[in-house]
């Protein structure tokens, strides 16, 4: 059951909304539109899961971002080609 991580209520629902992201490097910033979010009925927040951010993150740093669009969606955005097999700066993988 999905709950909401700044409330705890449980009137939550899985959507979608924009986003704007500074890239690694701080050149820009680009908007990611229909980006999976959790939207709470109680308190009104909309956000992103970590496995949401973590997905985003791990790809502006594994694709070349000098071309990227100012504004794509998250699905554009995930399938974009990678320079590097995984991000070899988390140290949190296996």
């Amino acid at each position: 059951m999905l709950m909401c991580e700044w409330c705890g209520s449980t009137h939550v629902k899985a959507s979608s909304n924009t986003v704007f992201w500074e890239l690694p490097d701080g050149t820009k910033t680009i908007g990611i539109i229909d980006t999976p979010c959790i939207c709470c009925g109680e308190c009104g927040m909309e956000y992103q899961t970590t496995e949401i951010v973590k997905n985003i993150e791990d790809q502006l740093f594994l694709i070349n971002t000098k071309q990227l669009e100012k504004l794509l969606t998250y699905e554009e955005l995930i399938a974009k080609p990678r320079l590097l097999k995984r991000n070899y700066f988390d140290f949190t993988q296996g």
